[in-house]
């Protein structure tokens, strides 16, 4: 029988295209660079350019209400002036003071709450009790905070009428109430972020190896003796990185706060982020806008790096 001739593929057959791309992409580090391009062009449009401006404006007086619209240098005078300033240091104790107290309930009433649905697949209505739990982080800050703001309205709010049925019918300025309006704006912030915590403490918990429970419960060790030996030694590691997340977001909270109180009344609720607001858009002194961002971004690098070395102190000690 005669052959038949098979015409070979010209340069620009798809097979010869897909052949050349398999080639490219066989270099594992070409590979790896392709991948991290649109990583790292992302990081340097959205990240690390916006960042070098701040920075560089920051040592610059620039103010949209200005006649003049240039930016002149004048070295370190934004960071002085707010170094020295009484409302930054009023603004960064009640950060910090919202930080501390939001991270600390937020944490035990997770571990609490976390302990208790740990491990109960039979307990009823588990799966419906968790959904309502977990709704809360879900929810946009700016709605959480209008709703709240309704809700302690002394006129119709819902937990001022529970509020005034033990108090004599009398309402309670809770947000107009320089005394009452912080812990507050507090309460809402860990109802709202303590399901984070519990989601932390139940994916540590369930990191803890059966076994050795099942070898605790044989050996009859008791709740103390296996949460220090067998579960804090397993889920700690989970459990800390929540509580860095927790405290970084905490630190830059604004858009909650704002809503409910604007930082009133007064500044007893005037936090870090709704500073760095006024002075950037009520103000629009965009150079020592600038600072206040890099302050406030130093601290934030402080505070996890302070955290990061204690955490990996700790796990160089433990595996010496």
């Amino acid at each position: 029988m005669a052959q038949v001739a098979v015409p070979e593929a010209g340069k620009n057959s798809p097979a010869r295209k897909i052949g050349r791309v398999q080639q490219f992409f066989s270099d594992d580090k070409r590979f790896l660079l392709v991948i991290l391009l649109p990583v790292v062009l992302f990081f340097l449009i959205w990240n690390a350019l916006p960042t070098m401006w701040m920075v560089g404006m920051s040592f610059r007086e620039y103010s949209l209400t200005s006649a003049t619209k240039i930016a002149h240098f004048i070295g370190l005078d934004n960071f002085v002036y707010l170094i020295t300033s009484a409302d930054t240091w009023s603004a960064l104790s009640k950060t910090f003071l919202f930080v501390v107290g939001g991270v600390f309930f937020e944490t035990v009433l997770g571990i609490m709450l976390g302990f208790l649905f740990w491990d109960s697949s039979k307990m009823p209505g588990r799966r419906f009790a968790l959904t309502l739990l977990f709704s809360p982080m879900v929810l946009a800050p700016i709605a959480a905070g209008n709703y709240f703001r309704l809700m302690v309205n002394p006129n119709f709010g819902v937990i001022n009428y529970l509020i005034s049925l033990f108090n004599g019918g009398k309402a309670v300025e809770l947000l107009t109430n320089a005394s009452l309006a912080f812990p507050t704006c507090l309460c809402v912030d860990i109802w709202m972020w303590t399901p984070f915590m519990l989601m932390m403490t139940l994916a540590a918990l369930g990191s803890v190896p059966k076994a050795e429970l099942e070898a605790a419960n044989i050996d009859r060790l008791g709740w103390w003796q296996k949460f220090t030996h067998i579960i804090l030694p397993h889920g700690k590691y989970i459990l800390m990185l929540g509580i860095l997340l927790r405290t970084i977001d905490c630190f830059k909270t604004m858009d909650l706060v704002w809503t409910m109180t604007t930082g009133g009344p007064g500044n007893s609720t005037e936090l870090l982020g709704i500073g760095l607001y006024r002075v950037a858009f009520q103000s629009l002194n965009l150079g020592r806008a600038s600072a206040y961002a890099l302050i406030t971004l130093l601290i934030a690098i402080a505070f996890t790096s302070i955290f990061l070395f204690v955490l990996n102190r700790k796990n160089s000690a433990e595996e010496a």
